[in-house]
C-alpha cells in the first residue's frame, strides 16, 4: 500500500495506556501532522499496570490516564476516550463490542486502528497480553459488522448516533510476512519515543526505546525506509462507494 495516504480521520482502539506508543504512533503522528483527527479510545485504564501494591488501583488509574493523555497531546491526538474497564480482565463481551460501537458511531472515522486478535507467541521469551486479544477481537467485532448495520443497537439513534462503516481497519502487531502496509515514520519516531517515555510509571524495567527503534529498522530496512510501522490492512468500503456516500447519516 502507498505510504502517502492519510485518511481525514482515525480511531485507535486499544487496552493500556501505551500500547499505542508501542503499536503505532509513529503512524498517527505523521497522520495528525497531515490534518487528520486522531482519536485514542482505551478500553481499561492500566490500573494493574503498577505493581507498587502502596499505590492503589484508582490511584493507578488516575496516574496512568495522566500519563496517555500526556503521550496523546504529543502525538497531535485530539481526544483520548477511556471506558474504563477491568485491567486484566477485559473480554470481548456484546457489551464492550456495543461500548465501540458507540464510538465508532460518535468520531465516525475513516480508520480504525486494532491490533491482532490472534497474535499469541511472540517469540522465545513473551506472549500477547489476553487484554490486548481481547481489545482486538472486540474493536474488530465491533467494526464489521456492528457499527455498520442501521438495525443494530438502533437505540443509538436517540444519541444521534447512525451506522457508520470506516473505510479501511489498520491492524498493528502482524507478522513482517503478514504486513501488506508500512508506514515511514523516519520524520516522526523521535515523536513516538517522547510519548513513550510520557508513560513514566511504565519505564522502571528497562528502557524499551532501543527495541522500539529496532523493530522500526526492520521493518524499513528491505523498504528504504529507515524507520517503518507494519500493518495489515483491510478495506471495508470501496474508495469509489466511500468518495459519495461519506457523511451521510446510516451510510458510510
Amino acid at each position: 500500500m502507498s505510504d502517502s495516504y492519510v485518511p481525514e480521520s482515525a480511531m485507535v482502539v486499544a487496552a493500556h495506556p501505551d500500547d499505542i506508543e508501542f503499536a503505532c504512533a509513529g503512524t498517527l503522528v505523521r497522520w495528525a501532522r497531515a490534518g487528520a483527527r486522531i482519536v485514542y479510545v482505551l478500553c481499561t485504564s492500566g490500573e494493574s499496570g503498577i505493581e507498587d501494591t502502596a499505590v492503589s488501583r484508582e490511584q493507578a488509574m488516575e496516574i496512568r490516564e495522566t500519563e496517555q493523555r500526556a503521550a496523546a497531546e504529543i502525538a497531535g491526538a485530539a481526544e483520548v476516550v477511556f471506558l474504563r474497564e477491568p485491567d486484566g480482565l477485559l473480554e470481548p463481551t456484546i457489551g464492550l463490542r456495543r461500548r465501540l460501537v458507540r464510538e465508532v458511531r460518535r468520531h465516525r472515522p475513516e480508520v480504525v486502528i486494532c491490533g491482532d486478535p490472534t497474535l499469541l507467541w511472540m517469540g522465545p521469551a513473551f506472549l500477547n497480553h489476553p487484554d490486548h486479544r481481547a481489545a482486538a477481537t472486540a474493536a474488530i467485532d465491533a467494526v464489521w459488522p456492528a457499527a455498520g448495520q442501521p438495525n443494530l443497537f438502533r437505540e443509538m439513534e436517540e444519541e444521534g448516533l447512525y451506522a457508520h462503516r470506516p473505510r479501511k481497519i489498520y491492524v498493528t502487531g502482524v507478522m513482517q510476512t503478514e504486513a501488506d502496509a508500512y508506514v515511514d515514520i523516519g520524520e516522526t519516531i523521535e515523536a513516538k519515543l517522547a510519548a513513550l517515555r510520557a508513560h513514566r510509571s511504565q519505564m522502571g524495567n528497562g528502557n524499551p526505546e532501543p527495541l522500539l527503534r529496532k523493530w522500526a529498522e526492520e521493518n524499513g530496512r528491505a523498504r528504504g525506509m529507515a524507520y517503518a510501522e507494519s500493518f495489515r490492512v483491510v478495506t471495508l468500503v470501496p474508495d469509489a462507494r466511500w468518495e459519495a456516500t461519506k457523511g451521510r447519516k446510516g451510510t458510510a
